[in-house]
């Protein structure tokens, strides 16, 4: 069985040999448990082994198999779709947290690879991130303060093992913005928020849109609009960055500093990550903003 690369090399950086050598065993497994038949894997996934299924009926489906790693990714995943799924998100139709293993609803392409301008782009997201948030408490999710704390971290450890490449300043920048999101999560105010809102993560459903590859938090609903900040930074930084972050507030009754805070963090952690992995040249782009945004500051 055909394991693309990028999910063999991340299996074997998350010690997950073991798991690479049994997939084929699980795959048959599922298959029978679940009644479906699988294709071959898409080349394109990241993550997770992710493969075109058929169920008896004829219904097609997506088998999503995540590279085990620390966390609660999959249960995490999984919490997200059977509060949303249908909501703004694809449907999920088996799920075994155990196994981190997904049946998924089949999608059409990307928005990344459709191509909307970016102002619908926005409007689409936007909406798409509202239909998720919702009041959900006690169902074990990492909190917005949790995430503004790992936020912090990253970028630490990140900036100091890729030798600095952006600024101390930008870097103490996007430290403080996450320090005040950490300080501003209220448990009351908090809903589900998807955790990673953006265009590669949107498929076509029909004649609308679902998210797909949920992280899965309970935070104040700017995060979600922050992650769409960090995107499309060249066009970002065409203009008045601030504008963004006023209208996607505008547009949904939210606070544009919120907003802007965690879109700066994001930014910072998004563009480190990137270039560590090669991801460029968003990774520059990032950082380039990121830099032009905290020297404005």
């Amino acid at each position: 069985m055909h394991v693309p690369a990028v999910v063999t090399a991340k299996a074997r950086a998350a010690q997950a040999d073991g798991w690479l050598a049994a997939l084929p065993s699980l795959v048959a497994a599922l298959g029978a448990e679940w009644g479906l038949e699988t294709g071959p894997a898409y080349e394109d996934a990241t993550e997770a082994y992710v493969a075109p299924a058929t169920l008896a009926d004829g219904t097609p489906a997506v088998l999503k198999l995540l590279v085990p790693r620390a966390g609660n990714h999959a249960s995490h995943e999984i919490t997200v779709l059977r509060l949303a799924g249908g909501d703004g998100c694809v449907r999920l139709l088996h799920a075994d947290e155990s196994r981190g293993a997904l049946l998924l609803e089949r999608l059409g392409p990307s928005m990344a690879d459709v191509g909307p301008p970016l102002a619908e782009r926005l409007e689409i997201l936007t909406e798409l991130a509202r239909q998720v948030w919702r009041a959900a408490p006690g169902v074990g999710l990492p909190t917005g303060a949790d995430k503004g704390r790992w936020l912090i971290g990253h970028i630490r450890s990140r900036w100091e093992e890729l030798g600095r490449p952006c600024s101390a300043r930008t870097v103490t920048h996007a430290i403080s913005c996450a320090q005040r999101r950490i300080a501003a999560h209220d448990d009351a105010r908090a809903v589900l928020v998807h955790g990673d809102v953006h265009q590669w993560n949107a498929l076509r459903a029909g004649d609308g849109w679902r998210l797909v590859d949920p992280d899965g938090l309970l935070a104040e609903p700017e995060y979600d609009l922050g992650v769409l900040m960090r995107e499309d930074p060249v066009e970002l930084m065409a203009g008045d960055p601030w504008d963004r972050a006023r209208l996607l507030a505008g547009r949904t009754g939210l606070d544009a500093s919120a907003v802007w805070e965690w879109g700066v963090a994001e930014r910072v952690s998004t563009g480190l990550l990137a270039t560590g992995i090669g991801l460029q040249p968003v990774g520059d782009e990032m950082l380039a903003a990121a830099e032009a945004i905290s020297a404005a500051h």
